[in-house]
């Protein structure tokens, strides 16, 4: 059986619309952009709130969505999953810390330094303690213990680098700088874990951590 003339003409131009519609890449107007960026900013925004108020256990994708006022499907548009999420909203938190060490430690003498890093870190983490112990500690995502490694190593960078200025300036003995930095950062991490879990610390923790930084330095006698 054989069909008609125009309705195989018909049924041909449909397939080949169908074909040139599909084969044409779409393209994102400036003003859908522009709205699907300021509500992955809500998102974002949403879920550092909730992960300083809660921890990473107060994350979830329902949580996130009902924070910033969106559908669940709307969070899954912008971030894969929750650990997608939490990779994410991880490492915009730790770009926003070391950019403060980083900026602690680029001027002044080694002793300096050493002494605006430890302060730096320790005074924006006891201000916001869930937040910073989620961020050092907290159980959490295998993925987001590999971004603790990459923000460990940006931050014993900051350390380094005042360490070799230190070395070079005659205020601090020869010794191995990136050794020396890896070991401040387990030490002040490791002491400011405690407070952080409990919410407080003493007036001296801070103080004391510096003047243990600089005597493993050897900046005295």
């Amino acid at each position: 059986m054989t069909v008609a003339r125009p309705q195989c003409e018909t049924l041909l131009t449909q397939e080949l619309n169908r074909s040139s519609i599909l084969g044409v890449p779409y393209r994102r107007t400036p003003a859908v952009q522009q709205r699907l960026d300021a509500q992955r900013d809500a998102i974002a925004a949403a879920a550092v709130a909730l992960v300083a108020e809660h921890g990473y256990r107060g994350l979830t994708i329902a949580a996130v969505a009902g924070r910033a006022g969106v559908a669940t499907g709307s969070v899954y548009r912008h971030f894969a999953d929750k650990s997608d999420l939490m990779v994410q909203i991880f490492r915009r938190l730790c770009g926003r810390e070391v950019d403060a060490v980083a900026s602690a430690a680029a001027t002044g003498s080694a002793v300096a330094r050493i002494t605006a890093v430890v302060e730096t870190f320790a005074f924006r983490a006891l201000r916001n303690p869930v937040l910073a112990y989620a961020l050092l500690a907290e159980p959490v995502d295998a993925a987001v213990d590999v971004e603790r490694l990459v923000m460990r190593r940006a931050f014993a960078a900051a350390f380094e680098g005042a360490i070799r200025h230190g070395i070079g300036t005659g205020e601090f003995p020869e010794q191995d700088p990136d050794l020396a930095a890896a070991a401040l950062v387990g030490a002040v991490g490791e002491v400011l874990i405690g407070p952080l879990q409990s919410g407080g610390a003493s007036a001296e923790t801070v103080p004391a951590l510096v003047a243990l930084s600089l005597r493993a330095l050897g900046a005295f006698p």
